[in-house]
């Protein structure tokens, strides 16, 4: 390490994404001059923002019907009670996620069980199998979480197998896709999330995909579509509706036409910025390889992911040096998020930290989850930008192996 490697400093800000696009403000501002932005206040023969968005969506993902939602939050929520999920219903979900994806299921009134992560950062196939077999649960609320895709063949062989309904969580993986496969597009459902941190952004809103007519129509009504499912264009048939809309409650949770209008440009957008968010990832990724101390997640060929934040793992390190390397890399202005803090901070958070939640062990989910550290990549970053923290998290993480 030279001397100048081991005093620059990172002036970045982690949490500063790009500028809305010019094209997607003026639809803004043509939404706002109408004065229509609820959803369904459209002029005779209009579709409107949403309803074009929708159908935009369903063709970039493959879905035959796709529903946007005010959050990704409320797209979890939304499809589990389109499943009809029951009050003490376990439904299984990954021990290493965010706290939407099990509040989600607290919210309907079920039981997260959590099932084991590995050191690739996906779900234990083996823990899946013993938890479905010990449980009978027949939902899995999959997280891709920070876009590590498990393998989807495996993983829909073992569900299908056991009759248990796959929701995936692609808050992380809108882009991205396993063989070929758009993510969201193996399971039964697809959940995909638009809040200022995700890979379109309109502060918040959600979409859910699926090609099953009925789940598509519960989930219509569940939105708060009213008697309005007509206007849908990436919808169900209005004789699906028949047999559910006055059994189905509304749940509102609707998008309106100035968050559509900001998402349709940037939907357009979003394989160059996959591309774009992928070089950053991999100037990252090269720069720690061979870092004394430090484990990087390997992505398997299978994988196409979007490299929009970054992990690796601290494996074995007492929580005191953890601790200092994020302290020192602090102080040399690179935010490093550590997953085995024993206190939840801003969004990270584990397990056990869910207390709504059962008390579960996973020791072996432990070590890792105790070992994982995360950094956004926003694109305001430059390539540069992300050699220089490659450097500085080298050397702060080699310092501080070696002492």
């Amino acid at each position: 390490m030279n001397a100048n490697e081991s005093t620059e400093v990172f002036t970045g800000n982690f949490t500063q994404q790009e500028p809305i696009p010019e094209e997607a403000i003026e639809a803004a501002v043509a939404v706002m001059r109408s004065g229509r932005l609820h959803r369904y206040n459209t002029a005779a023969g209009e579709a409107g923002e949403v309803a074009l968005l929708e159908k935009e969506f369903a063709a970039y993902t493959g879905a035959t019907y796709a529903l946007a939602v005010a959050s990704g939050g409320y797209a979890l929520g939304c499809a589990l009670r389109a499943l009809e999920v029951q009050p003490g219903e376990p439904v299984l979900t990954n021990a290493f996620t965010l706290a939407p994806v099990p509040g989600a299921i607290a919210s309907v009134g079920a039981k997260p069980v959590f099932v084991g992560v590995t050191e690739g950062l996906v779900i234990d196939l083996d823990d899946l199998q013993v938890k479905i077999a010990e449980t009978g649960a027949k939902v899995l609320m999959l997280s891709h979480m920070r876009g590590h895709i498990v393998d989807m063949d495996a993983l829909m062989y073992i569900c299908n197998g056991a009759g248990v309904a796959v929701i995936e969580d692609c808050a992380h993986t809108m882009g991205a896709s396993w063989e070929g496969v758009p993510s969201g597009r193996h399971g039964l459902i697809g959940c995909y999330s638009t809040q200022t941190y995700k890979h379109i952004n309109a502060g918040e809103g959600g979409f859910l995909v699926t090609d099953d007519e009925d789940i598509a129509a519960r989930a219509i009504m569940l939105s708060g579509s009213y008697m309005l499912y007509p206007k849908h264009l990436a919808g169900p048939a209005p004789e699906v509706f028949e047999k559910i809309k006055y059994t189905t409650p509304n749940v509102s949770g609707r998008m309106d036409h100035l968050r559509a209008a900001i998402l349709r440009v940037q939907l357009r957008a979003l394989d160059s910025q996959v591309d774009k968010w992928n070089a950053r990832y991999r100037v990252l990724e090269e720069g720690l390889r061979g870092t004394a101390g430090l484990t990087l997640i390997e992505r398997p060929q299978q994988e196409h992911y979007v490299g929009s934040s970054f992990q690796f793992l601290l494996l074995e390190w007492p929580d005191a040096k953890i601790e200092a390397v994020v302290a020192a890399c602090m102080k040399r202005g690179v935010e490093l998020k550590w997953f085995g803090a024993p206190e939840p901070v801003a969004f990270t958070s584990r397990y056990e930290s869910w207390r709504y939640a059962e008390p579960q062990s996973l020791p072996e989910s432990d070590r890792v989850l105790r070992s994982i550290m995360d950094i956004r990549l926003p694109l305001t970053f430059s390539l540069e930008d992300c050699a220089t923290l490659a450097r500085i998290i080298r050397s702060e993480v080699e310092r501080l192996h070696l002492a």
